[in-house]
């Protein structure tokens, strides 16, 4: 069936005390359902139709399903994950255009959106780490060992409580 300049695809029916109408709009991903108690004078098609119409004139479009990015750099993504400063989680997110976030684990702590920039190191752009360089540290065969962000060292395992004190 077409209606307004839309292709609906669906059925209606009836038996003594109950109508229905079901519409799909394939090219919106939207469907209208009309149930009624009653045997005649109530327009179940029309109704679920008006539906479909209604919601696709009135309602944003639902979004593209969510799908994993496949372009992304594996040196890049091998800087996501998990960090550490001494013994403080923090998580460091890809973003947009090679861009980095980096979040404290527990909500609390000091974060920073990075900007990356064409030598391999990204930028600090807001909050402490403003204007402070992140460069990741690899050793001699390529591994990456640690991230220097403006001096403070963030690792992959947590410092060692009982190893480190303030006077050594």
């Amino acid at each position: 069936m077409r209606t307004d300049g839309r292709s609906l695809a669906g059925h209606t029916g009836s038996m003594p005390g109950f109508v229905a109408g079901l519409w799909l709009s394939p090219d919106d991903r939207l469907a209208g359902i009309a149930l009624a108690n009653a045997t005649s004078g109530t327009p179940a098609g029309t109704i679920a139709a008006d539906l479909v119409r209604i919601v696709a004139d009135r309602e944003p479009a639902f979004p593209p399903s969510w799908q994993p990015r496949s372009d992304d750099d594996p040196a890049l993504l091998a800087l996501t994950g998990t960090w550490f400063w001494g013994t403080a989680p923090f998580t460091l997110h890809l973003r947009a255009n090679r861009d980095l976030e980096l979040i404290p684990a527990s909500g609390r702590g000091r974060g920073s959106r990075l900007r990356a920039q064409p030598d391999g190191t990204w930028t600090g752009l807001d909050a402490y780490y403003a204007g402070e360089s992140l460069r990741p540290v690899h050793d001699p065969s390529g591994t990456l060992t640690h991230l220097d962000l403006g001096t403070f060292i963030f690792t992959r395992t947590p410092y060692d409580p009982d190893g480190w004190s303030a006077t050594r």
